[in-house]
This record gives structure tokens, C-alpha cells and sequence, in this order.
């Protein structure tokens, strides 16, 4: 069975020949201000609402990201109301699996609005930065 492959982060640091960097074809605008929910939101969703506007605006769009943002808003929200009913009746188990399931598709939500450090870098947003033996030696000495 062969070796699974590297990340994109992984072979620039080892400055492989494999590794190209991502395509700048498309120009990212900032949009200013976070926008208005599209439905009503719990306290969860528009903490994430927030955060996601506050941090993501960089690559979402007010235009087409909306309504996946807005779905991983109300998820979460129902995630809160699950969770207290699975820890309230613990022989609740359908509500338990449902939980578990509910979560991996947050997970994956987050994925496609580029909330990983996988997905980052597949955008071109993310990349890692290594130091030198110098900047090492150098920050030791400063304590740091």
C-alpha cells in the first residue's frame, strides 16, 4: 500500500519539487462590516456569526458564503439544545448518535469555509514558516 501523501504546508517547508505554489487567479476583495443574519440565531450562532465575519471576511462573501455561514450558525445552535438534552437523559442514545453526527457535519461545513489549516492552505491563505538556526539561536538568547 503506498505512503499517503504530504500536505501542501509539508513539502514547501522540505522544499520539495512536488510542491507548486497555489494559482493567484482569483482576487479576493474584503468586504467590509459583518452583515445581518439571514434568519434568527441563539446565542451560539451569532457568537460564531461574529467570529466568522470578524476572522473569514478575508475569503468569504457577503454575496455566496452567506447561507452555508448562516446554516453552520443554526447548527450549532441546535448543537447546544442536543447536547443538554443527551446529558439530561442519559439513556437517550438516537439523540447521542444524532449529536455525533450533527458535529461531523459542522466539522465539515467548517472545512468548506476554509476553517482548517488544510483548507487555508488550499486557498493559498496559510503557509508555514520555519526558522533559521539563527532566528532559533537568536531567540533562545532573548528567552523566547
Amino acid at each position: 500500500m503506498p505512503n499517503p501523501g504530504k500536505p501542501a504546508e509539508v513539502k514547501k517547508k522540505l522544499g520539495s519539487r512536488h510542491y507548486s505554489e497555489p494559482s493567484t487567479g482569483i482576487e479576493l476583495v474584503q468586504e467590509e462590516g459583518i452583515p445581518e443574519p439571514l434568519r434568527m440565531l441563539e446565542e451560539s450562532g451569532i457568537n460564531f456569526w461574529n467570529r466568522v465575519w470578524g476572522r473569514g471576511s478575508l475569503w468569504l462573501s457577503h454575496k455566496t458564503d452567506i447561507e452555508l455561514v448562516q446554516m453552520v450558525c443554526e447548527q450549532l445552535d441546535e448543537r447546544d439544545s442536543l447536547r443538554v438534552y443527551v446529558l439530561e437523559n442519559m439513556d437517550a442514545w438516537h439523540e447521542r448518535a444524532a449529536l455525533r453526527q450533527l458535529e461531523k457535519d459542522i466539522a465539515s461545513n467548517l472545512s468548506s469555509l476554509g476553517f482548517t489549516p488544510a483548507d487555508r492552505t488550499r486557498l493559498g491563505l496559510a503557509e508555514v514558516k520555519t526558522q533559521s538556526k539563527l532566528q532559533e539561536l537568536m531567540a533562545k538568547k532573548n528567552g523566547g
